[in-house]
């Protein structure tokens, strides 16, 4: 383990000066290097192989799911990451068994579908450099990240049938339902206990960093091991479940801890930093292995052992190709507005795009050396030097294209690549009160956090124009959350459940709204009785979303959970809906948009009438209630016009910014004043800080 890690090293470090070889590449040399000098050899475990290297890295990609293209394009996606993946599988293990006979066709059929899944990162390289159209460019991207699932299972099913020399389809059907229901659940399971545990520790105080931040890096292999082992179901799909929950709870413009974002982040990044590269660099060492007992078999010699890997490359070259042209065609027969036209240009760019990395290498390894019988693995040694070849073939043929087909000079990246104001004038929070007046008062640190957010808010609403409201409002709202979890820390109960109580008060009144606003919408027939009923059930969980900011017990934590589940079931069965999905989000928007407005409305008349003494609430209960539903109509709004994106997020990031420059100011304010000490204010100093490198590095993130 210390010569690959060093070796890892050693390659980033030529890297540098060899910009234009993908580190993969180098990796790959410095690896036959070693075992070609000092006949270096490593004996791999397949069970433990996929548990060190397969978890982390699948955990690892459904943490960073690109959600709104997703979403916005999962059937094409979800038909490239599962469909494609077995017709490669199917069709190219029969071309591959047509071109190597010698080679079972349960082998082929498992070297086809374990050359499937592509490298995430080098996609995502190619299409952004050869400019390929967004559509396209999503959804290569996020096939990628979903395919290694797909793959693995087709591949562990041939694997299995070439071990057993059985295999039936109706058996295979059932343990492929049993497996992936079953693998999801663990995932979903697992990662919600672990997720309960982890913030109940917290809230008993034990919020340690480097506990924390251990604590997430051993959840992919807890859930891998459990799945496999007690389940005998896929962990695979369980940790790609576990992964994209993680993501769907942690996604957060302003964190409530940014350190254990930072320090985690940057620990993921060092492990699947050294796992690909040790996977690479693996694959060298075994390439003269290969090799001899190819030769050795006496069936094939080097050049027809690299002739095959050739043309397995360019068989699974091609599938892609005529995939990708069959599917641009498809949307431009069944969109009623001109898309672009299918070319064989962009479909082969797409083809090239496919380059195979750490996920396919590892699978290879993992083939056992005996089969049931006690024999050896047929033809290991040629399927292990064939996958190493296409994987070489394709970051070769990518480095030679891209330079034809891109201006920028980037170099391609891989998964292994390296990954690496003052406001002085501001004296008042959101209700206007002054910093404390006595200068000896010393207050707590959960109180002065909360006094800079809420000049933070002060700056937000100073700097809210109609064009950035969206974001401002997104901004506020995340602000407002972690205000209320500081209150409870500080403020004193009674004090604190007049807030929690007024808010619930005030909620009953824009529910009430919102319903009679909802059924003004279906009485005039604007929305159909699918949305309506689907508003509904929405509408009746509103009230839950208060416990995230309150959720103080375990009981008001496991509403959040229940409440967040049957959400996302709920959209999980509204996509599923046999009715046109485009005329379904478009009616929800209209639902959000009018339901907000008409609660905004309810709440105002209320807090006008004669009989009701506004001052009796608290502002902050009603300027909560407010934003949340302003935000809530921007967002609608914002569905309707999603290529503003990119502005939205430079829209955050400027006021971000501005923000955090308001706190730092506050932080400077309370010292003057003398309200916190030296040490307090270099603890709320170094939590700005955090925030701010959080920002840089989801910046350096989008740049990337």
């Amino acid at each position: 383990m210390i010569l690959l890690i060093v070796l890892v090293l050693l390659s980033n470090i030529i890297s540098h000066y060899l910009t234009f070889i993908p580190v993969s590449l180098i990796q790959i040399g410095l690896g036959l290097l070693v075992a070609l000098i000092w006949h270096f050899e490593i004996s791999l475990e397949t069970d433990w192989f996929l548990l060190l290297f397969i978890a982390p890295l699948l955990y690892n990609d459904g943490r960073r799911f690109p959600r709104r293209e997703l979403w916005r394009l999962r059937g094409p996606i979800f038909a490239n990451a599962i469909w494609l993946v077995f017709l490669t599988t199917i069709l190219g293990g029969f071309l591959i068994y047509k071109l190597i006979p010698q080679m079972p066709l349960t082998v082929a059929f498992a070297l086809a579908a374990i050359l499937s899944p592509t490298d995430p990162v080098a996609v995502q390289s190619i299409s952004k450099q050869a400019k390929l159209p967004a559509s396209l460019m999503h959804l290569v991207s996020g096939e990628s990240l979903i395919n290694d699932a797909s793959g693995l299972i087709a591949f562990k099913y041939a694997i299995a049938a070439t071990v057993t020399g059985a295999f039936s389809l109706g058996t295979a059907t059932g343990d492929f339902i049993y497996i992936s229901i079953v693998g999801f659940l663990s995932g979903l399971l697992f990662m919600t206990a672990i997720q309960l545990i982890m913030d109940l520790l917290r809230r008993q105080g034990i919020d340690d960093v480097i506990f924390n931040t251990v604590l997430q890096i051993a959840t992919p292999f807890v859930v891998y091991l459990v799945t496999e082992e007690v389940t005998h179901a896929s962990g695979v799909i369980a940790v790609v479940t576990a992964g994209v929950l993680y993501h769907a709870r942690e996604n957060r413009v302003v964190e409530d801890s940014p350190e254990l974002k930072l320090v985690t982040e940057k620990v993921w990044d060092i492990i699947i930093y050294s796992l690909n590269g040790v996977v690479f660099v693996i694959l060298g060492i075994e390439l003269p292995v290969a090799t001899s007992q190819v030769i050795k078999g006496g069936q094939f010699n080097t050049w027809q052992a690299m002739f095959f890997a050739f043309i397995t490359w360019v068989i699974i070259v091609a599938i892609r190709t005529v995939w990708t042209y069959g599917y641009v065609l498809y949307e431009r027969l069944n969109k009623k507005t001109p898309s672009e036209r299918p070319g064989i240009r962009m479909s082969l760019l797409s083809g090239l795009s496919g380059v195979r990395g750490a996920v396919t290498m590892a699978g290879v390894l993992s083939v056992p050396l005996t089969i049931a019988s006690g024999g050896g693995f047929p033809t290991r040694a040629l399927m292990l030097f064939v996958a190493s070849g296409v994987i070489i073939i394709s970051l070769v043929a990518a480095t030679i294209t891209l330079p034809l087909i891109s201006t920028s000079k980037q170099p391609l990246q891989t998964r292994a690549s390296a990954s690496d104001e003052g406001a002085n004038d501001i004296d008042l929070d959101v209700d206007g009160e002054e910093i404390p007046a006595d200068p000896v008062r010393q207050i707590s640190e959960d109180e002065a956090r909360a006094y800079i957010m809420r000049l933070a808010i002060s700056k937000i609403e100073e700097l809210r124009r109609p064009n950035n409201q969206r974001a401002a409002y997104d901004l506020i709202l995340d602000y407002q959350f972690i205000i209320r979890r500081l209150e409870m820390n500080y403020r004193a109960d009674q004090a604190m459940q007049k807030v929690l109580d007024d808010e619930l008060r005030l909620q009953e009144i824009t529910l009430a709204g919102e319903r009679a606003s909802l059924k003004e919408l279906r009485k005039g027939e604007k929305i159909t009785q699918t949305s309506y009923v689907g508003a509904l059930r929405r509408i009746e969980t509103l009230e839950n979303r208060l416990t995230q900011a309150q959720g103080h017990s375990m009981p008001g934590m496991l509403r959040y959970w229940r409440v967040f589940f049957k959400h996302m079931f709920r959209n999980v069965a509204y996509w599923l809906h046999s009715e046109n999905t485009d005329r379904l989000h478009a009616e929800n928007n209209l639902i959000e948009r009018e339901t907000a407005k008409a609660a905004i409305q309810s709440l105002s008349q209320y807090l006008a009438s004669s009989d009701v003494d506004e001052t009796q609430f608290d502002n902050q209960a009603v300027y909560h209630l407010l934003v949340r539903y302003r935000n809530q109509i921007e967002r609608a709004k914002a569905e309707t016009a999603p290529n503003h994106e990119e502005e939205y997020q430079h829209q955050i990031n400027k006021l971000r910014v501005r923000a955090l420059g308001a706190e730092r100011a506050g932080i400077q304010s309370l010292l003057e004043a003398g309200n916190i000490t030296w040490t307090m204010a270099t603890h709320l100093r170094q939590y700005v800080n955090y925030s701010e490198n959080v920002l840089v590095m989801s910046l350096n993130n989008e740049e990337s």
